[in-house]
């Protein structure tokens, strides 16, 4: 293949750890999130608990390990090193893009992490589009079967296509195509944007047709558009990328508009998420999982106890912040009344 797919997922790897792959002048919105502090939370601090809950299953955190990668040497190091840590803390594992699964025998086993998360959901990857490239069902139970997946998640990555060399561009008829594979793959699929964020409308549309949940992956984390920049050699995709630096709808809007429209069915917030603070931010206006990405992508290269510490960090964020507007549970901290949230 030109612009091996092997090669691709290496290059992504490298560029993310090591560039400014974040949008320019556009933010998650966290900013315009505040709690009001409880100084009388009349709970006791080890009795708070975070279980959760996500397509009907339950779950000891309300976090999720956002799919990244796989297709390529470095990443099973990295896969393996977040699924051992996803085992001992109980966070879902999404996987990346599974295409090179299939089209590539190089390896595989980068996506294949069961043997070391027997017990957590795991989260199979495809591009949407290539429901229109010759992904029919088919294949798409191939890589949930060959990676022992629990569900399968598309993703909607329209703009960093049309920067990355040779992208796919036909993103005509996926709707019907989407609703085609709900009914028939056999496991909850759903489908999550890459960084430039899923409105409450699109989100209706996607779950009317069946989907179980929707990862909005919102602007002010990872930009692919800059990723595939630096991957460019044309001087007009490349000057294009810049301009759309600035593009996309910030996380927490996602959220909020998404919750309003969709009723139960399951959110996952990511897109720009460090702490366990934007975890309780997220949760608060709507989000029942948060996917940390690029974010703990430095400590999967190094270990898993790195990847662990980083893990816990975070939840015990998340603790201190129900702590501190008084909510014992996930579910009071979706209903909490300690939460502003101002509108760009």
């Amino acid at each position: 293949m030109t612009d091996s797919i092997n090669q691709r997922k290496a290059e992504h790897i490298q560029i993310t750890l090591n560039e400014k792959v974040t949008g320019n002048e556009i933010t998650t919105g966290l900013e315009r999130v505040h709690f009001i502090h409880n100084a009388l939370p009349e709970i006791d601090f080890p009795e708070i608990s975070i279980e959760s809950e996500f397509v009907g299953l339950k779950r000891p955190t309300p976090f999720m390990i956002s799919s990244m990668t796989g297709g390529a040497a470095f990443a099973e190091t990295i896969n393996r090193n977040l699924a051992i840590a996803a085992e001992e803390k109980g966070w879902i594992f999404a996987l990346g893009s599974m295409r090179a699964l299939i089209e590539s025998d190089e390896h595989r086993s980068s996506f294949q992490v069961r043997e070391y998360a027997p017990s957590v959901p795991i989260i199979a990857n495809l591009g949407a589009v290539q429901l229109n490239y010759g992904f029919g069902v088919d294949k798409c139970r191939q890589i949930i079967e060959m990676s022992d997946a629990n569900m399968l998640v598309l993703h909607l990555n329209s703009i960093q296509e049309v920067i990355q060399p040779n992208g796919d561009l036909n993103f005509k008829d996926l709707l019907v195509k989407i609703e085609e594979l709900t009914k028939t793959v056999g496991v909850p699929v759903g489908v999550k944007e890459v960084g430039w964020g899923i409105d409450g409308q699109t989100a209706k549309k996607l779950c009317d047709v069946g989907i179980s949940f929707i990862d909005v992956a919102g602007a002010g984390g990872t930009s692919w558009s800059q990723v595939e920049k630096y991957r460019s050699n044309d001087p007009i995709k490349r000057a294009a990328a810049e301009t759309f630096s600035v593009w996309g709808n910030p996380t927490v809007d996602c959220i909020v508009s998404v919750r309003e429209e969709i009723g139960n069915q399951s959110i996952v917030a990511s897109g720009g998420m460090y702490t366990g603070l934007d975890a309780a931010k997220s949760i608060a206006l709507g989000a029942d999982v948060v996917g940390f990405g690029r974010s703990i992508l430095k400590e999967a290269t190094q270990s898993v106890e790195d990847v662990i510490q980083v893990m816990e960090t975070k939840e015990l964020e998340l603790r201190i912040a129900m702590f501190g507007v008084g909510a014992a549970s996930i579910e009071e901290l979706k209903n909490s009344e300690r939460v502003v949230y101002t509108k760009r």
